[in-house]
C-alpha cells in the first residue's frame, strides 16, 4: 500500500489494525465511513471489488492515493449524519460538509455487506434500522468529549441483530473513545 506524504494540518491514517476484516468475501458491498486518508478502504479492496469510501475533510487526498494504489475505491465526499451540512473539525481542519443518513449513503454504494464506521461520534446519529442487511460491524465508538452520549437504541439493536464484542484497547488515545465494535449478523 502506498500513500502520499503531504503536510497537513490533519492527522493521516495509514494503519488501522483495530479492524477486522479477514472474513470479508469478494462480493461484499463494503462501506467506509471515516475513510481518513484510505487506509481501510485499500486493504479492503483486495478483498472486495465494490468499496465506497465516506470523508468529510480529507477527500482530496484519499482520492489520489486511491488513484497512487490503482484501486476501484469510490469516494463520497460527505459525513453520517442527518441530512443537513455540518460543520467538521479533524485535528486543526475545519469544513462544512454535506452529511448523509446511513439509508441513504447505503442507497448511494448500492448496498452494504460490511460497514467500517470511524466518524467521531456521527454513529450515535445512525437510525438503528438502517443497519437492517448489514452482515459485518467494524465501528469505533466514541463518548464524551470527542461526541454526545451513547445512543442506547443504536446498541439495542446491535445486541438484539449482531453478535458482537466491543475492544476497549483502542489504538489512539483513550480520551472519548468507548472502544471498537466487532459485530455479525445474528443467522
Amino acid at each position: 500500500m502506498k500513500f502520499l506524504l503531504q503536510d497537513a494540518v490533519f492527522r493521516q491514517i495509514f494503519e488501522v489494525p483495530e479492524y477486522r476484516f479477514d472474513d470479508m468475501r469478494p462480493d461484499d458491498r463494503v462501506i467506509d465511513i471515516g475513510a481518513n486518508v484510505g487506509a481501510f478502504c485499500i486493504s479492503a479492496s483486495r478483498l472486495s471489488q465494490c468499496i465506497v469510501a465516506v470523508e468529510p475533510v480529507t477527500a482530496s487526498l484519499l482520492r489520489q492515493n486511491i488513484r497512487l494504489n490503482g484501486v476501484p475505491v469510490r469516494v463520497i465526499e460527505g459525513a453520517l449524519g442527518d441530512g443537513n451540512p455540518k460543520k467538521i473539525l479533524w485535528d486543526d481542519c475545519e469544513v462544512i460538509s454535506p452529511t448523509y443518513p446511513l439509508h441513504k449513503i447505503i442507497g448511494m454504494a448500492g448496498g452494504c455487506d460490511f460497514l467500517k464506521c470511524d466518524c467521531e461520534g456521527g454513529e450515535w446519529q445512525m437510525v438503528p434500522e438502517d443497519l437492517a442487511g448489514v452482515r459485518r460491524i467494524e465501528m469505533e465508538l466514541h463518548i464524551p468529549p470527542i461526541s454526545g452520549p451513547p445512543n442506547p437504541a443504536l446498541l439495542d439493536y446491535i445486541s438484539l441483530h449482531y453478535h458482537f464484542g466491543i475492544e476497549r484497547k483502542p489504538v489512539h488515545t483513550a480520551l472519548g473513545v468507548m472502544g471498537v465494535l466487532h459485530g455479525e449478523l445474528k443467522e
